[in-house]
């Protein structure tokens, strides 16, 4: 998606807002209750949270189906992951709009194999910038060089399949509303490194409300199209610290950030069950639009 196509979508997303009768958003409330609360005396209290709804989906054919058909199957995810330890494997990726420079993408190559950290590392498909870094790969031998500890996907991956195993430790993320959701429903914390818009907002609260992260540090906005311009915003020292602090297992912090990941990922589980708060939601929804058809019928 180019500059001005997401400039037109979002636009368009804000016009559609303005004019909706209410939203169905995934969360559940009890992640940001005093947001939530604030924006529905916004909304007129027509605000309805049922989420995580990546969690409706509880075998691995359904998780493997979320989103768009996968670049790698689910098995060879799977067989790749259970040659790991629990919690030991960081699983990398920056989201389908993400279009960093091409040394930038060099850099984070390099700081993932100077940690030693066993990876599963998405990158984006056909565009200009990993074709330079394809090139790189080939050239440095990269793959050959962490053959057994690392696994680069090409395109879509199975996310959730991914995020749900339990060799999975942690999670090098954009902040992408989606992709932050699936990372606190399965309690991994995360290593922060947004993008653009709204994901330097999830950033602060996944390391500064919820503290179930770390951050990379970037202040930079992604401009499209001036990539190249901006070149490496961070650094790879910066980028294996915030890993192996996501991932260290000994670090008091580290056992307390996981552990806050844990707790959220279980009040999220109950959300979705009968009685819990998105179920409730999805029914007052549900009852809300019937109500309102027959107001419209009468």
């Amino acid at each position: 998606m180019e500059e001005q196509q997401l400039k037109e979508f979002v636009e368009k997303m804000n016009e559609a807002e303005m004019k909706s009768y209410g939203e169905i958003i995934n969360t559940f409330e009890e992640l940001e209750e005093e947001y939530v609360n604030d924006y529905k005396k916004e909304r007129n209290d027509k605000v309805w949270c049922v989420g995580p709804v990546s969690l409706c989906n509880k075998d691995y054919l359904d998780k493997a189906e979320r989103g768009n058909i996968a670049s790698i199957s689910e098995q060879n995810c799977l067989k790749f992951l259970d040659l790991h330890k629990p919690k030991s494997v960081v699983y990398v990726c920056l989201g389908s709009l993400c279009n960093l420079a091409s040394s930038q993408l060099v850099e984070l190559a390099l700081g993932l194999e100077e940690t030693k950290i066993p990876f599963i590392w998405v990158i984006r498909d056909g565009t200009n910038k990993t074709q330079e870094l394809e090139k790189w790969v080939s050239d440095e031998k990269f793959e050959e060089r962490n053959k057994g500890r690392g696994l680069i996907i090409r395109g879509w991956a199975p996310q959730m399949v991914i995020l749900s195993h339990p060799s999975i430790g942690g999670f090098l993320t954009h902040c992408g509303w989606n992709s932050t959701l699936e990372g606190i429903s399965v309690g991994v914390p995360m290593a922060t490194w947004p993008l653009f818009g709204d994901q330097f907002l999830n950033e602060k609260l996944v390391t500064q409300v919820l503290k179930i992260g770390v951050s990379l540090g970037v202040k930079v906005v992604m401009q499209f199209g001036e990539e190249e311009k901006l070149g490496i915003v961070v650094k790879k020292e910066s980028i294996k610290e915030a890993i192996c602090n996501v991932m260290d297992e000994g670090d008091e912090e580290s056992k307390e950030r996981r552990e806050r990941a844990s707790e959220l990922s279980e009040i999220g589980k109950k959300a979705i069950e009968k009685g819990g708060s998105s179920y409730i939601n999805m029914t007052l929804l549900i009852q809300d639009i019937i109500q309102l058809q027959s107001k419209h019928q009468s």
